[in-house]
C-alpha cells in the first residue's frame, strides 16, 4: 500500500482515540458487569457495537476520500453512485486508474469518454444494458471505458466477505497494479473497495459523509 497512504491524519487519529477511549470504558464497565453477574447488559452491548460502527465511518472515509482525491476529483460523484447502486442492489465493478497504466492487464471494452457521473454509472449498471457485467475504468475525471473484463484472482477464501466473481477481478487487478477498484456486490448491497491484492468494506455511513464534498 503506498506508503504516503498509510498515514492517518492528525484529525481522522484524534477521531479515533476518541472513539476507542469511550470503547475502552465501556468494555471496563462491561467486564465490571459480569465480574457482578448483573443482569441485562444489552444496553451495554449496543453502545459498543455503536462505538465499532462509528470507526468504521471515520475510516471509510477517510480512506475512501484519501486513495481516491490525488486522481479524481469527482470521487464524490463514485460515492454517490455506490451508495444508489448499493440500494438497488445492482451489481458494479469501477476501477480507478492511479500512477500506473491498467491497458496491458485488461480485456478493452466499449469505449465511453464522457465526464464521470453518478447518473452515467448508473445507468452503465443497470441490469440489462450491455455494458453492466463488466467494469468501468475511470481516469482523472472521465470514464475512458465500459464492460471491460479484468484478470481474475485465484484468491477464493480467506476473506471475510464473500468472494463472487466481481470481487475476484477487482483483486486481480489490484494484486498487478496500484489501481483502486470499487465494487457493489449484487447479491448483498455491500460496498467495497480492493487495493494491493486486499479487499477492505466500507459503510454506507462512511459514504454518505463523502457526498457533500
Amino acid at each position: 500500500m503506498d506508503s504516503y497512504l498509510q498515514e492517518l491524519s492528525m484529525v481522522t487519529r484524534e477521531k479515533l482515540q476518541t472513539i476507542l477511549e469511550q470503547m475502552k470504558q465501556e468494555i471496563g464497565r462491561l467486564l465490571d458487569e459480569l465480574e457482578h453477574n448483573r443482569c441485562c447488559i444489552l444496553s451495554d452491548f449496543s453502545r459498543v457495537s455503536e462505538q465499532f460502527a462509528n470507526i468504521q465511518k471515520v475510516a471509510s472515509s477517510y480512506y475512501f476520500e484519501t486513495y481516491l482525491a490525488p486522481y479524481t476529483c469527482r470521487y464524490p460523484a463514485l460515492a454517490i453512485a455506490a451508495q444508489r447502486l448499493s440500494k438497488k442492489r445492482h451489481g458494479a465493478l469501477i476501477v480507478v486508474e492511479r500512477e500506473e497504466p491498467i491497458e496491458s492487464w485488461i480485456q478493452e471494452g466499449i469505449p465511453i469518454r464522457a465526464q464521470l457521473s453518478a447518473p452515467l454509472l448508473e445507468t452503465i449498471f443497470y441490469p440489462g444494458n450491455p455494458l453492466h457485467d463488466g467494469a468501468v475504468v475511470v481516469k482523472e475525471d472521465f470514464i475512458l471505458s465500459a464492460a471491460n473484463v479484468l484478470p481474475l484472482s485465484q484468491k477464493t477464501s480467506g476473506h471475510k466477505m464473500k468472494i463472487g466473481t466481481r470481487h475476484r477481478a477487482a483483486l486481480g487487478l489490484t494484486e498487478k497494479t496500484d489501481a483502486f477498484v470499487l465494487v457493489v456486490s449484487e447479491e448483498t448491497g455491500r460496498i467495497s473497495f480492493a487495493l494491493d491484492g486486499k479487499l477492505y468494506p466500507l459503510t454506507h455511513e462512511g459514504m454518505q459523509s463523502q457526498m457533500g464534498h
